[in-house]
């Protein structure tokens, strides 16, 4: 295992972009030698169907600093970075897209607010965008919606260019279309020194966009729920459903206590008594209380169960790899 000190690792998931990827790696080299950082470029192929490897592999022959891992198939951009994060050795971590809309020449400052500034995630802000408006409308909803449930103030969370402390990317995990939640992650981790870079927005040269697709704002709408729910609940899933459960056990229970004694007190009073309780609309809505309140407790025990023998899921096939150790 290499032991020698690395300042940067650069982590760069990609899907079939086999044209811009000389092109990315020499403009890193060139930013990396000028400020003369020890460095590693780690590149995860997302399932590639071009010639995108067999340029990794031609390029980590050139340049030791050059790794990669590829997956068997696609699992989409969260699963690189995850698998990318456990990997990786630097200092300071430094995510990028591959297809040329991030700027190296921002590595230097990010790496300095990281390092000189004490911050433990520095997230890029593309101020200026070049994206179609289908796109740019509902980032800014999604934006807007995560800044308030997460009290976190960025105008950009979903920027692929970002800087974190390395202990932020060990501490983390990262899953179905959580990358553009990091930050949020990140915080509720307890990592709250979070800061914001205006960082330039290039247009794309080459191709276009592999990680994207209308479904993709509504799956992140549901993993931001996911992310404010675990992070309060996940480790203690009984404290949400045990309690909801109880409050409706006991409102069905104390409901039906009241039927039942309304009707011990009507016969022992001699009064007639001309409908039966089921006839009456607020027993079946204590028994619905009682079910969903024995559900809801149930749910919590198992939730309970379950978190405390719950295996990784972050676990994807992986075909190849180069310059990592196995």
């Amino acid at each position: 295992m290499n032991t020698a000190k690395i300042d940067i690792s650069i982590v760069i998931p990609f899907l079939n972009e086999d044209e811009s990827i000389p092109e990315l790696l020499s403009w890193i080299e060139r930013v990396m030698d000028e400020n003369r950082f020890t460095y590693e470029i780690l590149l995860i192929d997302d399932g590639s169907t071009d010639s995108s490897w067999k340029l990794v592999e031609e390029n980590a022959k050139r340049n030791a600093a050059i790794k990669g891992i590829k997956f068997r198939r696609n699992y989409g951009k969260s699963a690189a970075l995850n698998v990318g994060f456990h990997a990786v050795q630097g200092e300071v971590v430094i995510t990028m897209d591959a297809d040329m809309q991030d700027s190296p020449d921002e590595i230097p400052e990010l790496y300095k607010m990281i390092t000189e500034e004490g911050y433990d995630l520095v997230s890029g802000w593309k101020k200026k965008r070049y994206d179609p408006i289908t796109k740019t409308i509902p980032t800014k909803f999604f934006n807007a919606a995560t800044r308030k449930i997460s009290g976190i103030p960025l105008h950009d969370f979903n920027c692929g260019l970002k800087a974190y402390k390395q202990e932020v990317v060990k501490s983390i995990e990262v899953y179905n279309e959580m990358h553009r939640y990091i930050p949020v992650i990140a915080k509720w981790a307890g990592f709250k020194k979070i800061a914001e870079k205006v960082v330039q927005h290039r247009a794309r040269k080459y191709g276009t966009t592999k990680f994207g697709g209308i479904s993709r704002f509504i799956n992140g709408f549901l993993d931001l729920l996911t992310i404010f729910f675990v992070s309060k609940f996940g480790k203690r899933p009984m404290h949400f459903f045990g309690v909801w459960g109880t409050i409706m056990f006991i409102l069905g229970f104390l409901g039906s206590f009241y039927i039942g004694m309304e009707k011990i007190y009507l016969v022992y009073t001699g009064e007639v008594v001309t409908r039966n309780i089921t006839d009456q609309p607020l027993f079946f809505l204590c028994l619905v209380f009682l079910i969903l309140g024995s559900q809801l407790f149930l749910a919590g025990f198992i939730g309970e169960m379950i978190s405390r023998n719950a295996s990784e899921r972050n676990v994807y096939g992986i075909t190849k790899k180069v310059g990592i150790d196995a």
